[in-house]
């Protein structure tokens, strides 16, 4: 974990981490986002509608989202599209020994390899949640206001005055937090995969598991410090 502080910082390797994580995870990240929300404005609206309190439909739905399921549910997704991916890849250079070979030219392996999936993930995690939570925002927009009739006023005029920076500095430490974790497992579990695809395939569907369990578990922990 030391090397990801020591200089050199391979950007080669890290530029194309970043678009690896970030870059193709972002359709995927806009559309569940999108939906979320929907979901999200349909079910709170219906819900508060009944004690007549849906003017709190914005709020509501910001905050669940910048605080909650934006982190949480873009780390699930990005681990399982790149977390995934990022195994097998280095599963497979471990079976197919280019990994030693690598060590073999005197190159560190985890300075390589791991350091920069790790930076690529501190750096885009957190934009990708962002991300998810203005796409579940303009969701939850288009049911409670276009579709449900509720005021563009109300929406937004509420979620300003209830939401505060406080809920977003939640879900930013969240999220930088599963970019370090995510990476981590992922090519942890790829580094030390057993032998032939039967273990390249264990190995990945240990990544995703493991990662998704630590996700919630460390969700529940930070939301219990963090203010």
């Amino acid at each position: 974990m030391a090397l990801v502080f020591i200089p050199p910082l391979k950007l080669g390797r890290l530029a194309g981490r970043i678009y690896f994580i970030g870059f193709k995870s972002l359709t995927i990240v806009i559309l569940t986002g999108g939906f979320t929300g929907m979901a999200l404005g349909l079910q709170v609206f219906l819900t508060l509608q009944r004690v007549g309190s849906e003017a709190f439909v914005g709020p509501a739905v910001g905050i669940a989202l910048v605080r909650e399921l934006g982190p949480v549910l873009t780390a699930v997704f990005v681990t399982g599209l790149a977390g995934s991916a990022l195994t097998a890849e280095l599963g497979i250079m471990r079976i197919s020994e280019q990994i030693d070979a690598l060590m073999v030219m005197a190159l560190n392996p985890v300075r390589y390899l791991v350091v920069p999936a790790i930076l690529a993930g501190l750096i885009t995690f957190p934009m990708l949640t962002a991300i998810f939570d203005v796409a579940g925002i303009y969701g939850g927009y288009l049911v409670a206001v276009i579709l449900l009739g509720m005021s563009p006023g109300t929406y937004f005029g509420q979620m300003q005055t209830y939401a505060d920076m406080s809920d977003v500095m939640v879900g930013f430490w969240k999220s930088v937090c599963f970019g370090v974790l995510v990476p981590w497992v992922c090519t942890y579990k790829g580094f030390h995969c057993g032998h032939g695809a039967e273990g390249v395939s264990r190995a990945t569907t240990e990544a995703v598991v493991l990662s998704c369990v630590l996700i919630l578990v460390f969700n529940y922990f930070l939301g219990s410090v963090l203010p």
